[in-house]
């Protein structure tokens, strides 16, 4: 394990009030593949809540910022891969909340940093790094000891943000939207978004999560103990597609960035290609085979934002996004 020395003095940075678009705005998007299969989209825009903390990021970070204020921490840990936006949005918004933050992030370091990772060190938080066999092991006691002894106390946020308090975080998105729906659909990495919008659903909703991860049936029970964890049983209709992950996490193929860039022609929204896009192409998919019915209206919830800078081909090629 190492950390990196290019970071800056944790807690340094000037503190900003945290400015949060709240209810995140619902958008209709016509398009007459979906008109022909007669189905309704809106989009629910929680990428717009914040740039800085967008989408189900301030969702399931909201609940663990009020704890550790509570519980009187003055730092923040967490874990994510090297492209993670979990860790971008934690150090976004410790620096709001003038919190030190700490990155745990799966590998070896390399320079120079990706988007992801120098913002995250823009926002005053501290890199270290760990090997990946360690990192399989990351919540384990000793672990987290090894980690409290190098960087003291500290309030620990797990990978993805997904826990009890970030279930109840999510609850709030199907509570904000005031047109009826049938089905919600949203990207799905660690299952604590669709946790917590399934528990959120009415009688006759359901809930349609996206795997982003290849061979990520794990996420099945991974919801049900999130659910069981914070509501002491499993709530709601809610189900995971495995089949759109298009090669796993971070990965893609030609089919997806075409299908971005054709969105994006017709509706002027850039889609996140890690999860995003992988999500939306499904719910495509669902309504051309039937599996999202006729006269169905449906909910694509946007969980993330695609910076300007990605948003060409060129560089998204080169995992900017």
């Amino acid at each position: 394990m190492s950390s990196s020395n290019a970071n800056p003095e944790p807690g340094t940075a000037t503190v900003e009030p945290l400015r949060l678009r709240l209810p995140s705005p619902v958008e209709e998007i016509h398009d007459e593949r979906l008109a022909a299969r007669d189905v309704r989209l809106l989009l629910k825009r929680d990428d717009l809540i914040n740039p800085d903390v967008p989408g189900n990021k301030w969702r399931k970070l909201q609940h663990n910022l009020s704890a550790a204020q509570r519980e009187g921490h003055a730092t923040l840990l967490t874990f994510g891969g090297a492209y993670s936006n979990h860790i971008r949005a934690t150090a976004a918004a410790g620096h709001h909340l003038g919190l030190s933050t700490i990155g745990v992030v799966r590998g070896e370091e390399h320079t120079p940093l990706n988007p992801s990772l120098q913002a995250a060190v823009d926002y005053g938080m501290r890199l270290h790094y760990m090997d990946r066999e360690t990192y399989r092991h990351k919540h384990e006691p000793e672990v987290i000891d090894q980690l409290r002894d190098k960087f003291g106390a500290f309030y620990l946020v797990p990978e993805g943000g997904s826990n009890a308090l970030a279930v109840r975080g999510c609850v709030d998105i199907p509570k904000e939207i005031d047109e009826p729906f049938d089905v919600i659909c949203c990207a799905v990495g660690t299952g604590g978004t669709l946790a917590g919008i399934a528990a959120g659903l009415t009688e006759g909703q359901r809930a349609l999560g996206f795997a982003a991860l290849k061979g990520a049936s794990f996420l099945i029970p991974d919801v049900r103990r999130l659910q069981e964890a914070t509501y002491g049983r499993v709530v709601g209709n809610w189900s995971i597609d495995l089949d759109h992950h298009f090669g796993g996490y971070a990965k893609r193929r030609p089919e997806l960035d075409a299908f971005i860039d054709d969105f994006a022609d017709r509706h002027a929204i850039w889609l996140d290609w890690v999860y995003v896009a992988k999500m939306m192409s499904g719910v495509y998919d669902h309504v051309e085979h039937g599996s999202i019915l006729p006269g169905s209206t449906v909910v694509a919830v946007i969980t993330g934002e695609v910076p300007p800078v990605a948003r060409t081909p060129a560089v998204r090629s080169l995992g900017g996004v």
